[in-house]
């Protein structure tokens, strides 16, 4: 009996070949020829789970996007119960830097995303639909510090999130090794003690 092919995990074999193009070759390299060569298949088998390379991308978009929700689960899952938002938001942060391997490969993903989003009206679209909710998220979790004591209730929760997520400008520094991890780690610390230095439940002996 021939074997039963799980469609699922072609696709998703195909897109990690996709993120070690990208990661490997850059952007430019991307088409279906090269990926199908990357991923061991012929153009047409690739065809078979893709019909075009926006398709292709987008679904590769979208896994990068899962894997890197997995890693924060896992992260976060290791915090135990109720932590400390600081902590919630460090994990959420240095997963989205590319300070190790499998970051890396998802960040280097998310540009390509990008990049080609500036030129695609329908990537684009859901590019910024993505990192509006993951914005939005942020943005949830800070009112939330705000309401339960963590965090001053005179800061902007808005202008607070866009500090946050202006630190994930640092891939470009560690990409191309302008600053070291350890550099970077220091740099997102710090203000994360600075957001929660005056905890309000410290104030009252409680956390």
């Amino acid at each position: 009996m021939p074997k039963q092919v799980d469609h699922r995990e072609r696709r998703e074999a195909i897109a990690r070949a996709l993120w070690r193009v990208v990661e490997q070759r850059g952007v430019a390299q991307l088409s279906l020829r090269e990926v199908a060569r990357e991923a061991g298949m012929s153009h047409g088998q690739l065809q078979h789970y893709f019909a075009s390379r926006e398709a292709m991308l987008t679904f590769a978009m979208d896994f990068a996007t899962e894997q890197t929700t997995l890693r924060v689960d896992r992260s976060l899952a290791e915090l135990g119960d109720r932590p400390h938002p600081r902590d919630v938001l460090r994990v959420m942060l240095t997963e989205l830097l590319p300070l190790h391997a499998d970051a890396r490969a998802t960040s280097r993903m998310s540009a390509a995303f990008v990049l080609e989003a500036l030129h695609d009206e329908n990537i684009r679209a859901r590019a910024r639909d993505g990192i509006a909710q993951g914005r939005a998220a942020v943005e949830q979790l800070l009112r939330r510090a705000i309401a339960d004591g963590y965090v001053r209730p005179d800061r902007d929760p808005v202008v607070e999130t866009h500090l946050l997520l202006a630190l994930t400008g640092f891939t470009t520094l560690l990409e191309l090794q302008v600053i070291e991890p350890r550099d970077t780690l220091t740099a997102i610390d710090q203000h994360l003690d600075r957001l929660f230095a005056e905890d309000a439940k410290d104030d009252h002996g409680a956390r």
